[in-house]
């Protein structure tokens, strides 16, 4: 069910950079952190369950829907996402948050809780292998770099924008669309949202810049990847195994990335957006991950 009228939009100040997000309940923080090419409302489903027991905050990321777009490839670095975080959980008053993210917000959890430990309270992650597993396992998989042909398609100067955004968005839409196994949860009112989102000046290339900026071949294939320090928190995992994007094995052995409790859920069921098709039972393991740690 949906309770759009409880939840509130607002607008803070993130070292220069003007964020959107919508919250909803009080308590301890958690940050909902939402991937491409989504905003705040793909987390429709899990505001309001959240909300009753916490401070549930779901912003837009850098360059999506109503928050800023900084111009240049160079300023969607993965280093400047975790900050706009960091930077985002002290503008709300608070030192620490639970971090929950999906796709590229799964990225930015991935990194915050791996380099700033001390803000993070506990981690779950949705759909999201750990950076260094993506690298390391993409580059030697011919699957996985075919699921990924959208990455290269990225790198193209301005082409993919106008191929995007053509006849109101039709191919991203459904790109969308067939990334859904269960797709009658995507209704078309979704989609009216989601376009409007990325009719915002300068949303689409600035969501396509994570890619160019993070993403591209002297990044994929290179011999030193970055190392991330291991995971020092609590940590849990989702994933819907019918991801047409991200292969199963990019998630298998994580727990090598976690010196801390680390539990894995699949959904053997679901593609890329698990907390829209099976929301019910995402949030409840959700729930039980909180309860318990």
């Amino acid at each position: 069910m949906r309770t759009k009228e409880a939840w509130k939009h607002e607008l803070v100040k993130v070292d220069g950079l003007r964020m959107h997000y919508v919250t909803q309940g009080e308590g301890e923080l958690v940050l909902l952190l939402h991937g491409f090419p989504d905003s705040w409302y793909v987390w429709r489903s899990q505001i309001p369950e959240l909300a009753k027991r916490f401070r549930v905050v779901a912003p837009d990321l850098r360059g999506y829907n109503k928050t800023d777009k900084p111009k240049g490839v160079e300023n969607y670095r993965l280093h400047l996402l975790t900050g706009d975080i960091l930077g985002l959980i002290n503008a709300l008053g608070e030192r620490k948050a639970t971090i929950i993210g999906h796709d590229w917000g799964g990225t930015v959890a991935w990194s915050l809780a791996a380099f700033n430990p001390e803000h993070v309270e506990r981690l779950v992650i949705l759909n999201s292998p750990h950076p260094n597993a993506y690298a390391m396992k993409t580059k030697h998989s011919f699957r996985q770099l075919q699921k990924s042909w959208y990455v290269f398609f990225f790198q193209i100067l301005d082409v993919p924008e106008e191929v995007l955004s053509r006849n109101d968005y039709f191919f991203l839409k459904n790109m969308v669309q067939l990334s859904f196994i269960k797709k009658e949860v995507l209704k078309d009112e979704d989609l009216k949202v989601y376009a409007e989102a990325w009719s915002q000046p300068g949303a689409l290339t600035a969501a396509i810049n994570y890619y160019r900026a993070n993403m591209n071949p002297n990044i994929l294939f290179a011999q030193k990847t970055t190392t991330f320090p291991k995971i020092s928190i609590p940590t849990l995992v989702i994933w819907g195994e019918q991801d047409v994007a991200l292969s199963k094995d990019l998630i298998e052995n994580a727990e090598e990335f976690v010196n801390a409790p680390f539990s894995i859920k699949y959904l053997p069921n679901c593609g890329h957006w698990v907390h829209l098709e099976e929301p019910e039972l995402v949030n409840k393991y959700i729930d039980e991950f909180l309860k318990k740690h």
